[in-house]
């Protein structure tokens, strides 16, 4: 080989060592740290970056993404004695690639030390119930403090979640009861509320029944009393329509008397004083004769009795007016109609009632 050739061989190289080693590529969200002679440069950047050969190292390369570290669980003492095993999730980032390489040995070390020892602080503080329904308040206190510390050292403390929190077995049987308790407690409690709901629905509705019922009967109570006004008006007009004499008045007075002892409830009846008066009417008006019969001139009795009830009797012989008889059956079949239609109202309103007077005018 050409004595010539080999030192050129040996500057190629040279040179080629010398621009690989002088030449240094950053990825992006890295962070490369530069020591001149073992002392701290500068942090190369992403992208492309040039070094002194020899004198320039690169030290440690750190990323400066959001990292999330996991701690083991770890015993802890509340407020009352108990110990639950606590394991955290810790988010944190580099903002201080020289202060994370030179301020502190093993930041992650010293991160979960540091959470170990708040936390024991913060728990020591509260008892086991509130331990576990205050994830929100010993979160902040854990980022607090963590944040402040960690400043130094370059690192961000971004967010500490509580991840699990394990109580004795023990403990965990008594919560079980204590829930399975609560929950008696509630259906207890929403059996007695809807027994009450009940009892209120069913006393609402006993009072609306009561109040119906009492508006049915006061409707029929003045249906009844209409009906029989109504029934009495139309009799009376009637009687003044057909202009009736005071013999028809008579003869319908004689015709009502047997019904005063057709209901059952009667154990008596009572003849009014004034028959004899009546007797004395019909005879008058169904007779031929103008004047009265010597036997009522004389003794001024009321005509013809039997002898067996003591009831006035018709002669044979008498006839009755036809001009009265009719006016007298039209008086009583209107009547009848009258009262009829006033006893069906009175039935379909199912409810007994005083009735009402009728309206009465001066004849």
């Amino acid at each position: 080989m050409d004595p010539v050739v080999i030192p050129i061989l040996v500057a190629a190289l040279v040179v080629v060592f010398l621009v690989a080693s002088t030449v240094r590529i950053v990825p992006q969200a890295r962070r490369y740290n530069v020591e001149r002679f073992g002392r701290y440069r500068r942090t190369l950047q992403p992208g492309l970056n040039l070094v002194v050969p020899v004198a320039d190292r690169i030290n440690t390369k750190l990323d400066v993404r959001e990292q999330v570290y996991s701690s083991d669980p770890r015993p802890v003492i509340t407020e009352d004695n108990l110990v639950v095993n606590i394991d955290t999730v810790l988010y944190y980032q580099i903002t201080d690639p020289r202060a994370a390489a030179y301020e502190v040995a093993d930041y992650l070390q010293a991160i979960d030390q540091l959470t170990v020892t708040t936390l024991r602080n913060v728990i020591g503080s509260m008892d086991l119930e509130e331990t576990l329904t205050s994830r929100e308040e010993i979160n902040s206190r854990l980022r607090a403090v963590l944040d402040d510390a960690t400043g130094k050292w370059g690192i961000r403390v971004n967010r500490v979640e509580i991840k699990a929190i394990d109580p004795p077995a023990t403990i965990k049987e008594a919560m079980e009861k204590q829930m399975r308790a609560e929950r008696d407690k509630r259906a207890a409690i929403l059996h007695a509320e809807g027994e009450r709901q009940a009892k209120i629905l069913t006393a609402e509705g006993t009072k609306q029944k009561d109040i119906l019922e009492a508006q049915g009967t006061q409707q029929a109570m003045i249906l009844r009393a209409d009906g029989e006004a109504k029934a009495v008006e139309l009799v009376f007009q009637a009687v003044h329509r057909n202009n009736a004499d005071p013999k028809i008045l008579a003869y319908k007075y004689l015709e009502t008397l047997p019904h005063l002892a057709s209901s059952d409830n009667n154990t008596f009846w009572v003849i009014p004083g004034e028959l004899t008066e009546a007797v004395r009417t019909v005879t008058r008006a169904f007779g031929d004769q103008p004047a009265a019969r010597p036997e009522e001139a004389a003794g001024g009795g009321a005509g013809p009795l039997s002898d067996e009830g003591g009831t006035p009797e018709l002669d044979a012989g008498w006839t009755v007016s036809s001009a009265a008889a009719a006016a007298a059956d039209e008086a009583g079949k209107q009547a009848a109609a009258a009262v009829s239609d006033a006893k069906a109202e009175a039935e379909a309103a199912r409810s007994p009632q005083t009735p009402r007077r009728g309206q009465t005018s001066g004849g």
